[in-house]
């Protein structure tokens, strides 16, 4: 099973991705923690990463699908299944990410949509930045993500829709209910 993960800021993919993919005994990518690895490690990619997520600003398509290519040839040769999450971000992204894909044989199966209130997550965001003091959740910051998500990320749904590999889940309730509907509805597809 190959999933793309696909929801705002906060909505728990990194919760519900690792259930996922704890459950069908698959590989999990988050993006966001590669291009986190590079701005840790300070090597050119990250100091050019790091500017973007500073100002809450989407990393560059020619970087993030080269992230995405090499997981993808990665965890092809674990047996081809996968949890990918932080790409795509745009529709460009998700339409060259699927090429890309689809030439390595690794095309999602399913594109896994999480949805929740901009008002949930920012709380939930500012939780999180008090836990783990992450420069990328600042609220001028979230608000830049969120208005980011809306115009340039929540349009992938309806292409995805399209391709009919689209599930969406309603991730307001708490986490173990949004697990059993995630669980129950990729057993379905």
């Amino acid at each position: 099973m190959r999933v793309v993960m696909i929801a705002p800021p906060g909505a728990g993919k990194d919760t519900q991705g690792g259930l996922v993919a704890a459950h069908f005994g698959i590989p999990r990518v988050v993006i966001g923690d590669v291009l986190r690895g590079h701005v840790a490690r300070r090597t050119d990619l990250g100091r050019a990463i790091r500017a973007h997520l500073d100002r809450g600003e989407l990393v560059p398509d020619e970087i993030v699908l080269r992230l995405a290519r090499e997981a993808l040839i990665d965890t092809r040769r674990l047996g081809g299944g996968i949890v990918i999450d932080g790409v795509p971000r745009t529709v460009a992204q998700a339409q060259a990410g699927y090429e890309q894909a689809r030439e390595l044989g690794m095309a999602a199966d399913v594109a896994l949509h999480l949805e929740a209130d901009d008002r949930e997550l920012t709380r939930r965001l500012l939780a999180r930045a008090e836990r783990e003091h992450r420069s990328d959740d600042t609220e001028p910051v979230i608000r830049r993500r969120l208005e980011l998500y809306h115009e340039v990320t929540h349009p992938i749904v309806e292409w995805y829709r399209k391709r009919r590999i689209l599930i969406s889940v309603d991730a307001m309730r708490p986490i173990p209910e949004v697990g059993r509907d995630v669980l129950a509805a990729l057993e379905a597809a």
